[in-house]
């Protein structure tokens, strides 16, 4: 029986190599995309990883590896890092400054071309194939592009069509498959920043400490990211509040210090967080990171949800690549999803509640952080990844008698009056 079966899949083998079919085509060479591309490649599987972008290239990103991001890295990935973090300083739109220390690392600081790079160049040595330069211009699972039910096309600009058996779709938060997927965005926000070198002395006062300040419009905040003989420095607030968010950031940067410095690069991002209906995939196609609005709320981090999604649909493409009908296919897909709800999707239903209650009085975020063991040791515990924001809130009875605390009064303010300027500063 097994003999047969053999001899059935050289066939199906060799009539794929004779059509150039692919068992998994991933879109997008970010940190998910090439995580999923190194999942599926290190099976065996034949995996082509596409790229608009010639690589290396600049991304609107922090850079901070928190331990999660650490975690769900390739085996034997040395991380880059320009610092290690044994400081944070935190203020109130530049108010009530108060740093804390660590002994131990809190977090890395990386750059990503060079990052993201590194994390192409592992999917390549597990046997994946790239190709940059190259923009999808949509994906077809029915029609005359597609040959059979087991095929999906992938079009690219200029009329090329590729056919794989799973797609996996990773490219950005404007993502072509996610468009496809029926992606559906809970929350937009606006990340603006600049990449701004200094000199020696400057460089050396910010040497392994970060700046982290909670902003002036609800749910906004800033950082300050060093780098070497570069500060990554940026702020971001909900969409809507374009001018607002820039004023922000040239007020932040002025009272740093750093106005007098050029920066090399100024970039804009927007960060996509999914709604909790939205799918995560259509028949053969997957979405993971950015391409399925799978980010942090609260703090908006991406890096460590795109790594661990991105890990999850190329193991999860790969099952999809095998199956020989719609229904086992379907079954692996909602298998995919599965996972990424009751790991992900519980950290991001928490993060949705913090950001909720730090909207509304980010200054009691910053007494506890500042003045309160147990939250300082819960931000430790999370940056280094002994624990994400979904296991804190199980685990600890204080941390969910709290979040509970807050959804009331959250929810009793909503229902009476929106609370003024002056009640807000008098409550921070």
């Amino acid at each position: 029986m097994s003999s047969q079966n053999s001899s059935a899949d050289d066939e199906n083998s060799s009539a794929d190599d004779a059509r150039q079919v692919w068992d998994v085509v991933v879109v997008g060479a970010g940190p998910a995309g090439a995580s999923a591309a190194y999942a599926a490649a290190v099976t065996g599987r034949r995996v082509l990883l596409l790229e608009k972008a010639e690589l290396p290239r600049y991304k609107t990103c922090g850079g901070g590896i928190i331990g999660p991001s650490r975690d769900a890295l390739p085996p034997g990935f040395e991380l880059p890092f320009r610092d290690r973090v044994h400081a944070v300083t935190f203020s109130n739109n530049g108010r009530f400054t108060r740093t804390r220390r660590s002994r131990q690392m809190l977090f890395g600081l990386i750059n990503r071309p060079e990052f993201d790079q590194q994390l192409v160049e592992h999917a390549q040595k597990a046997g994946a194939e790239l190709r940059t330069g190259v923009s999808v211009q949509r994906v077809e699972q029915h029609g005359s592009a597609v040959p059979d039910r087991r095929s999906v096309a992938v079009v690219l600009q200029g009329g090329e069509t590729l056919l794989a058996r799973a797609v996996v779709g990773a490219d950005g938060s404007a993502s072509r498959i996610g468009a496809h997927v029926g992606v559906k965005l809970d929350q937009v926000d606006l990340g603006l920043e600049a990449e701004i070198p200094v000199p020696d002395t400057v460089a050396e006062d910010w040497k392994g400490r970060v700046l982290i300040d909670w902003g002036p419009m609800p749910g906004s905040y800033g950082w300050v990211f060093p780098k070497g003989d570069t500060l990554t420095v940026g702020v971001i607030s909900a969409r809507g509040e374009g001018a607002a968010t820039k004023r922000y950031l040239e007020d932040f940067v002025g009272r740093l210090g750093l106005a007098g410095f050029e920066p090399s690069i100024s970039s804009g991002h927007l960060t996509r967080c999914r709604a909790d209906d939205s799918p995560l995939s259509r028949g053969r196609v997957l979405v993971c990171g950015d391409a399925a609005g799978l980010l942090e709320p609260w703090t908006r981090e991406g890096i460590s949800f795109a790594l661990r999604s991105g890990r999850l649909a190329g193991e999860w493409a790969v099952r999809i690549a095998e199956a020989h009908d719609a229904v086992d296919a379907r079954r692996q897909a909602l298998n995919y999803a599965f996972a990424v709800k009751a790991g992900l999707g519980v950290e991001m239903s928490v993060g949705k509640r913090m950001l909720a209650a730090f909207e509304r009085r980010p200054g009691l975020f910053h007494a506890a952080l500042t003045g309160f063991r147990p939250a300082w040791r819960a931000f430790t515990d999370i940056t280094r990844g002994r624990t994400t924001l979904g296991e804190l809130v199980r685990s600890h009875p204080m941390a969910q008698r709290a979040l509970t605390a807050m959804d009331r009064r959250i929810a009793s303010t909503a229902a009476t009056a929106e609370p003024t300027p002056a009640a807000e500063e008098s409550g921070s």
